[in-house]
């Protein structure tokens, strides 16, 4: 991969459906300038993870990163833990984004079953990632493109909206921005900004995709380091950037309420087919999280069979280097988070959307304490700071905020009721992680001993 894959790459993982269709409801729930804190909040984290995330990532590059650097730098059961939370949380979103892939293309063949769009578009991300690394990534710049096109778009005919160049709807002046502080600063609270916080962390997890493809990005001392320092930037232009806004030109209590804030704005101004062009930039969104999220959930089953984890097999590669077996079991994994969804949405999917949702969140954890571990052996064995080609700056205070701030985002959860239940499936989720792991640990040297003692 090179420079311009990992850019699109990272902005693919990140812009999603929850900027295309939640931010509305986002902003109804904290108010115009609680839900712009939240995202600025939310950049922040993100920035910090992946300062630790580049240091490691360039000193070690590694595919199926984060769980090799918690293997080495907490230990082997962490390691373990974080690969199957990663895995689940991509495989369990590869379910839900087919679904929604064939719900938008209802709405313009709506006599067609939904189950048919959902196949043709699994078995096209399938072979998006069957055929090479490089083909995957050329996909997945196009898909991102259009989304990126999409929103830079939004934001200037939203701005000349906004300042009266171009006449919107229900407005004789310029808007300006009174509709971002004309009912308080936080209309339902500041304990909103909280609950929202939850949501925008949710929204930026895939920027540490960046990881993921360390192992097999072309030069990555000098490649991964540009597509990191350029990650805050890039958040605050499009996530910042669209929420603004929308806020300015959409009353907060009508934002996105019934449909997505990108299309009541453009469809505000008169732009022709709004609609249509809008479904169209979704589907393209939702395609390119699928493509990512089966690249991430493969390369984390090849990973963990390389380090020894889970048999070997699941990290064999065909002759163009793609680890079939882990590719299959990750794209039947994603078939049966679908069908879960439709058979027992109120039980095991529910379960397994509240763990995935709570996974990342513990992921960038992993990274910044590894980060702090990695720098620490690093010295003890002789090295210098210096010699690293990429070092995260602010050493131990940039790691220590990005995981503190992380934790802070768990504990969150317990001030929305409907998210609190969560934790109570995650807790006991990661306890079985541990167990599996260290309960094959004994087994195998309680084998290992009974061959020396039968020898």
């Amino acid at each position: 991969m090179e420079s311009r894959h990992l850019l699109m790459i990272s902005l693919g993982g990140v812009i999603g459906t929850g900027l295309f269709l939640s931010s509305g409801y986002t902003i109804h729930e904290a108010g115009p300038i609680g839900t712009i804190l939240a995202y600025g909040i939310g950049a922040i984290v993100v920035y910090l993870v992946m300062l630790c995330l580049g240091e490691l990532s360039v000193a070690m590059p590694e595919t199926g990163s984060f769980h090799v650097y918690a293997d080495k730098f907490i230990g082997p059961g962490t390691g373990f833990t974080v690969a199957i939370l990663y895995w689940l949380t991509w495989t369990v979103a590869l379910g839900s984004e087919f679904t929604a892939a064939g719900l938008i293309m209802q709405q313009w063949f709506p006599h067609s079953p939904t189950w048919i769009w959902s196949a043709a578009f699994m078995a096209v991300i399938f072979i998006s990632n069957a055929l090479s690394v490089r083909f995957f990534a050329e996909t997945e710049f196009w898909f991102s493109s259009i989304k990126v096109i999409a929103i830079v778009l939004f934001i200037i005919v939203g701005f000349l909206a906004i300042f009266g160049v171009i006449h919107i709807k229900g407005y004789s002046h310029a808007p300006m921005f009174t509709n971002l502080y004309k009912d308080g600063l936080f209309p339902n609270g500041f304990n909103a900004v909280f609950t929202t916080m939850l949501t925008v962390n949710f929204a930026f997890s895939g920027t540490e995709l960046i990881g993921i493809t360390a192992g097999e990005t072309k030069d990555p001392a000098k490649n991964l380091p540009r597509a990191i320092h350029t990650t805050l930037i890039r958040l605050v232009i499009f996530f910042i950037g669209s929420i603004v806004v929308m806020s300015a030109l959409i009353p907060w209590q009508k934002a996105g309420v019934n449909q997505s804030p990108f299309v009541l704005v453009f469809k505000s101004i008169g732009l022709p087919f709004a609609g249509d062009l809008m479904n169209f930039v979704v589907l393209t969104a939702i395609l390119s999280a699928a493509n990512s999220g089966l690249y991430a959930s493969t390369r984390m089953l090849w990973s963990l069979a390389h380090e020894g984890m889970i048999p070997l097999k699941y990290a064999k590669t065909n002759s163009h280097d793609v680890p079939m077996i882990a590719l299959c079991v990750s794209m039947v994994g994603g078939i049966l988070a679908l069908v879960s969804s439709v058979v027992a949405a109120s039980t095991v999917y529910l379960v397994l959307v509240s763990i995935s949702g709570l996974a990342v969140v513990i992921v960038w954890m992993a990274i910044a304490l590894s980060e702090i571990n990695f720098r620490k052996q690093f010295i003890k064995s002789g090295h210098k700071v210096s010699e690293l080609k990429f070092k995260t700056p602010w050493y131990p205070v940039v790691p220590w905020a990005a995981f503190i701030m992380s934790l802070l985002s768990c504990f969150l959860i317990v001030f929305d009721p409907n998210q609190r239940s969560a934790l109570f499936y995650m807790i006991p989720f990661i306890a079985i992680c541990y167990g599996v792991y260290y309960g094959k640990t004994a087994l195998k040297k309680r084998r290992e001993v009974s061959e020396k003692i039968n020898d």
